[in-house]
């Protein structure tokens, strides 16, 4: 069997133009960005927020639980359960 022309110039390869095409394509994302920003008010709010109260509370946790001192409350941790065995409740 014989094939010809086989190293026409200008020759049409589909595969060839699919990669590049997606070559462009991935290039024009690649180029595109999102951006995000905090306006000042924010970023104040954010160092005003309770972070010290929250880290406060971590550590007097921390050490109640390294001493053993630390308890559970039993109808706290029940009522933030129920909601759950609720929803799967099989009928």
């Amino acid at each position: 069997m014989k094939i010809n022309e086989t190293n026409r110039i200008g020759a049409i390869n589909p595969y060839q133009r699919n990669i590049e095409a997606n070559v462009q394509e991935n290039q024009k994302k690649s180029q595109r960005k999102d951006e995000v920003s905090i306006s000042a008010e924010a970023m104040e709010m954010l160092q005003r927020s309770s972070n010290t109260d929250r880290a406060n509370r971590i550590q007097e946790l921390k050490q109640q639980v390294a001493s053993g001192t630390y308890k559970v409350d039993a109808d706290k941790l029940a009522e933030k359960l129920m909601p759950y065995f609720k929803s799967t409740d099989v009928d």
